[in-house]
Formats: structure tokens, sequence, C-alpha cells
């Protein structure tokens, strides 16, 4: 893994060897808590190994991107134009692949660019953040306090990331190392999520669009996947038997695989 600077951002880097290297790179967008770091665990390395040039960003604010001190300033604008920054220095137009709230930031990019495809992998939907807080506050109020005191700059609670991540077993030491990584969210892009910068569907460039979801996903629903998927007018898929943070499930090779399939089928296999 290599990691460069974009600018002042993080982007950890993977590169095909030994393959032929395919024309459309691949760029992953991160979720909120977190950072480029949750795609490098299994995603960069398993996409290289299948040709991709494989790319994912820090957001302003995350990992050892620009200005963390001041995280709240940060708008999904301002991740938006993360996004911009990082694909106007890569080689060939990307594919976007966002996770959680990188989908937003994805939804939210392709009101102004275009890209070969996209993904969207447990995404907040299009219509916001509202009915995922309804439905932490009367089925799991305990994770939604704990996301809300992590926001806050309060350290993560270790059963609370558990459940909110993951529905298959984890190993106790690789859980306190995500609990390590995790970091408070700006205030201003929940807000913008959750109300006051949702995507304006009718403007959206519609690249080939992959919509994915989790079955037991306690932060976005599956009814809210196909929500997405419906707004979009496209299919969404569900794994089974998986929570939210399905790169970094035991089974994440099953969604790789998943997404690596559809980007045959949709930019054609490698030559």
């Amino acid at each position: 893994m290599n990691t460069s600077r974009f600018g002042d951002l993080e982007v950890l880097v993977r590169s095909p060897e030994g393959v032929p290297t395919r024309a459309n790179p691949l760029l992953f967008v991160h979720g909120a808590y977190t950072g480029a770091w949750c795609w490098d665990e299994y995603f960069l390395p398993y996409f290289a190994a299948r040709g991709y040039s494989s790319y994912a960003l820090s957001l302003s604010g995350h990992g050892h991107s620009r200005r963390r001190g001041l995280l709240d300033s940060f708008s999904i604008g301002d991740y938006v134009a993360d996004v911009q920054e990082v694909i106007a220095a890569l080689p060939a137009p990307p594919v976007l692949i966002g996770h959680s709230m990188g989908g937003m930031v994805v939804q939210k990019y392709l009101e102004q660019g275009e890209v070969p495809a996209a993904v969207l992998l447990c995404s907040v939907p299009p219509q916001g953040l509202m009915s995922s807080a309804f439905g932490l506050m009367f089925n799991k109020p305990g994770v939604l306090a704990d996301l809300n005191r992590m926001m806050g700059g309060g350290p993560p609670d270790l059963d609370s990331i558990r459940e909110a991540l993951f529905h298959q077993p984890v190993e106790p030491e690789r859980l306190l190392r995500y609990a390590k990584l995790s970091q408070p969210e700006s205030h201003r892009a929940i807000w913008d999520m959750t109300l006051f910068n949702l995507p304006h569907v009718s403007r959206m460039h519609r690249p080939p669009l992959l919509v994915l979801g989790a079955e037991h996903d306690h932060l976005i629903a599956p009814s809210q996947v196909q929500m997405t998927a419906s707004t979009y007018e496209t299919e969404s898929h569900i794994f089974p038997g998986m929570g939210h943070g399905v790169m970094l499930e035991r089974d994440w090779e099953t969604v790789a695989e998943h997404i690596a399939d559809w980007l045959d089928s949709t930019l054609g296999p490698r030559k």
C-alpha cells in the first residue's frame, strides 16, 4: 500500500501487480466516524489483484487529511469538493464506490460530475437520515446515544461499534483496533444529510448504478436501501447475514466479488 498526498488529502493507493491494469480506476469514499483505512483492510488489495488501480481518500477532517481540528466546519459540499479534487488528479475517470455517508457524497457529486459507474454500499438514501435516526431511536437507542457521544468527541464504546457495524463474529483485538481508528464526525455534515443538503435527483447524472445493502444493518435498513434503488429506478441487492460494515465483515469477499462481477458486466471484462 502507498499513502499518497493529493494536496492536503490522504489517499491510500493499491496498484495492480502482475496483472493487466484496467482502464478505469476505483475511488472509494468512506462513511461517517471513519477514514480511508476501512477500505484497505480487504477491499483495496482485492480490487488491485483484479486489475483495478484502487484509491481510498480520507475526507477533510478525517484520517490524516487536512484541518482535523476544525472537523465541525466541514459540510457534505466540502466532502464532494474532496472527491472532485482527487478525481482531477487521477489518470482516468474512476468508478465511485461510497459507503454510508460516502454514498451520500457520491450522490451529491453526481449532481455536477460524470463517472463511468457508481456503487452505493449501505448508503444514506437520497431522502436523508431522518428515517434512520427514528429507526435507531426506537430499536437501538443505546447505539444512537453512543454515536451522538462520539460525534461530540467522546470515546467509542466497543459494544456499540460491534452492534453498529457487525452482525458476524469479530475478534476482540480487531474490534479494539477499529475503535482506536474511529473518530468524531462533523455535526454540519450530519445535518446536511438529515435535512439541509439532500440530493437533487432531477439534476443528477445517471451512470450505471449498483445499490447494495445488508440484512442486519441497524443504521441503513434494507427498506432504505430499497428506497434508494427505487428512486434511481434500479434494483437493490441485500446481503444476508451481514451488518452495516460489510467491507469489514467476515464475509466481506462475498460483497467484493459481487461488485467485481458487476463491474465486469458494466465496464467489460479485463482484456
